[in-house]
């Protein structure tokens, strides 16, 4: 009866106690077979993580404190910079649309260059396949103008025998 009471405890207790102790005697093996060159790389580690951490908890408070501190500032001169940061905003994306534009117009008159000197820039064989469906297609559609303009004119003689 003792041993049907002992059986019926939870699995997850014993197998998560038993999956991290697993866990840390393979950390301790890992810790005492460790090398200089991995004592080096985790000390390293730990070294900038810490300063990257001091950085950031720096920088954040620096953030707050400029902000508490220019915000009354910000506030009373915003009338002026409301139309000023649209002003440049507005003249910095005109520039970088013009310049954005200057690149694309040079880089297609370069292809254009390539393409009409016989130097195969790439797509070139998609122009070339679309230039010739372009052809094939009015060709057929001159011949078939040229039937039904005959019918027609027939026709034309038909209805007006005079004409």
């Amino acid at each position: 009866m003792a041993d049907l009471n002992q059986t019926h405890r939870p699995a997850t207790a014993t197998a998560t106690s038993s999956s991290s102790a697993v866990f840390l005697r393979k950390l301790q093996d890992n810790l005492q077979a460790s090398n200089s060159t991995q004592l080096a790389g985790i000390l390293t580690l730990l070294a900038t993580g810490s300063i990257f951490l001091l950085l950031t908890g720096l920088t954040v408070s620096g953030t707050v404190f400029a902000l508490i501190f220019f915000s009354p500032l910000i506030i009373v001169s915003s009338p002026i910079w409301v139309p000023a940061g649209t002003f440049f905003f507005l003249l910095v994306a005109g520039f970088l649309s013009i310049c954005g534009f200057g690149v694309i117009a040079v880089a297609v008159s370069h292809w254009s260059y390539r393409y009409f000197r016989g130097l195969h820039p790439p797509g070139s064989d998609r122009v070339d396949y679309a230039r010739s469906r372009i052809y094939d297609t009015a060709t057929h559609v001159k011949d078939c103008a040229i039937e039904y303009g005959g019918y027609l004119q027939s026709k034309v003689k038909d209805a007006a025998p005079g004409a």
